[in-house]
């Protein structure tokens, strides 16, 4: 049986759930997970159910028929095939546990992705990315070539048919008409806790601070530095011995962690950009699963 996932935007209103399923029904569709959210301050209702097409029927037809049904909640909807890996471009720097945690999880199938090609501004993850069988584009980036480089990177995204691009520590801020251009489609990981600690060297801020807590946060990249929708989170507790230093090592892998919990979400069309705000529901039992364990 063919597995998909339809998701659903729209505003809140009675019916929806009726008539989704019972269209899914109808098309001889079997419902294997489902959420939804009210969001009652914004009116928004949000929708993710995952289905088996028990009688052979196709994505385009299932997507063809639904438009009749979406009409009337003026729903923003899609259909996915779940077995169809997203396209992903990874960029980096000169801090490589990200990248290198991530080709990790690619490997042995634990995230449902296929890396299309590895940009960076410096040489250092050439071979690794390589050895990968990945594409590698070193684009040097100064502020006096940013258009040009940030018009190779775009080209690099139209060529390869990325559907998404993740920015595994890299440290160029990218322009307002890129992060307009491909709003909803950068996740950024940010070596801190978002709100507090933001801009440059937030793990010496925190050390400075004497904080208990440091931690890691993935959020879709906006024009407003480190202010994109939150996608996920996560902390290390902290005491009063360790140094600047020891904070930054006990980062890496919570940043490593959060990065991937966060693509994992995207990629499984579990994160739904809500204002501000994200809307991320629960992965659904069996996602996490890896295809082999090295």
């Amino acid at each position: 049986m063919t597995k998909f996932c339809l998701t659903v935007t729209c505003p809140s209103t009675r019916g929806i759930v009726s008539a989704v399923s019972s269209y899914l029904a109808e098309k001889g569709c079997n419902i294997t997970d489902s959420s939804q959210f009210d969001d009652a301050e914004t009116g928004n209702f949000f929708m993710r159910v995952s289905f088996a097409s028990e009688d052979g029927v196709d994505l385009a037809t299932l997507q063809d028929g639904f438009g009749a049904i979406a009409q009337p909640f003026d729903m923003n909807f899609a259909f996915h095939d779940e077995s169809e890996k997203m396209k992903v471009i990874i960029m980096v720097s000169r801090f490589g546990h990200c990248l290198n945690d991530l080709l990790y999880r690619v490997r042995i199938g634990a995230l449902p992705v296929e890396v299309v090609a590895v940009i960076s501004n410096h040489m250092d993850y050439q071979k690794v990315v390589v050895n990968a069988d990945i594409p590698f584009h070193c684009i040097k980036v100064t502020k006096e070539n940013k258009p040009e480089a940030e018009a190779a990177i775009m080209k690099v995204v139209e060529d390869t048919g990325a559907e998404l691009v993740v920015l595994a520590r890299y440290m160029q801020i990218l322009s307002d008409e890129m992060c307009q251009k491909m709003s909803g489609r950068i996740i950024n990981i940010h070596h801190s806790f978002l709100p507090s600690f933001k801009g440059a060297n937030p793990y010496k801020q925190a050390y400075e601070r004497g904080v208990k807590l440091i931690g890691a946060t993935s959020h879709y990249v906006t024009a407003d530095l480190d202010e994109g929708p939150i996608i996920e989170q996560d902390i290390v507790r902290i005491t009063h011995s360790q140094s600047a230093s020891d904070y930054v090592s006990l980062g890496r892998d919570v940043e490593s962690q959060v990065l991937a919990r966060a693509i994992h979400a995207h990629a499984h069309h579990r994160a739904f950009l809500n204002g501000n705000k994200t809307v991320v529901f629960p992965a659904s039992a069996g996602s996490f699963s890896s295809e082999r364990m090295g």
